[in-house]
């Protein structure tokens, strides 16, 4: 059955605005998972703009399903991930300016430097995944640096949805939705794990989730926003709701 990966980053990015103590992102873990999150998923970033580091510590103490360490391919973070000794790490780019994330890892490029990365990962007992744009020369070099699992960025794949207001028949939203399906049986001939996210929400993810073999489905803007109106736990279980239609497991 296809599972859901609660990122709680937004919470945090909440509490920074006042520099305060609330919301508690370990509150909106926890709040998840009562839910019925499969996962949870938090983002420490190298500049520290929503998580801190006291958040990883907080949250991993009460996670009781696996912990997704969102991170930057850099060795003061795997120091971070082997200290705290997450589930899975998911290795992503950063940028200074970006507002998000604004594209996949390109493995392909820098093979070397990431294949020893995740060799230190992996000897920590972290399973290791690679935040990768849907392109075929990503998913056989993550394979090569020895990741268990690729995280497919869905963001142009939303970006095109919402352009098409949803009709997926429209030739480049069709066209996307390919990508993503093809990258992912790719990732499954690989032997690894196929994950997907990146501004999927309640509208949009559907057709994410009705691909076959996804692993998992790692969203948190669109929860946390959601939650705002009818609280984390509601808006976790109409997101499970959703991704168990679509896939046909309800």
């Amino acid at each position: 059955m296809i599972e859901l990966g609660v990122n709680i980053d937004h919470v945090a990015t909440v509490r920074q605005a006042r520099r305060t103590y609330e919301p508690d992102p370990a509150w909106a873990a926890a709040e998840a998972q009562l839910a019925g999150a499969d996962c949870i998923t938090i983002h420490l970033r190298e500049d520290r703009r929503h998580v801190q580091d006291h958040d990883l510590t907080r949250v991993a103490g009460v996670c009781h399903v696996p912990l997704n360490l969102e991170m930057a391919a850099t060795d003061a973070m795997v120091a971070i991930a082997l200290q705290a000794k997450p589930r899975m790490c998911t290795l992503v780019p950063e940028g200074r300016q970006e507002v998000t994330t604004e594209g996949g890892l390109d493995v392909a490029g820098q093979l070397a430097r990431l294949t020893e990365i995740v060799g230190k990962l992996k000897a920590g007992g972290i399973l290791v995944s690679m935040f990768i744009d849907a392109r075929p020369e990503q998913v056989d070099a993550s394979a090569k640096a020895g990741a268990g699992a690729c995280e497919i960025h869905t963001g142009p794949y939303a970006h095109l949805f919402h352009e098409a207001a949803g009709d997926t028949s429209v030739a480049a939203l069709a066209k996307e939705l390919k990508l993503v399906g093809e990258a992912g049986r790719q990732i499954i001939k690989a032997g690894m794990r196929f994950n997907a996210g990146h501004a999927l929400n309640y509208r949009n993810v559907g057709p994410i989730a009705a691909l076959s073999g996804v692993w998992q489905l790692h969203i948190g803007h669109s929860i946390v926003s959601r939650a705002i109106f009818v609280g984390m736990r509601e808006a976790v279980r109409e997101m499970k709701r959703a991704m168990a239609e679509a896939a046909g497991t309800t």
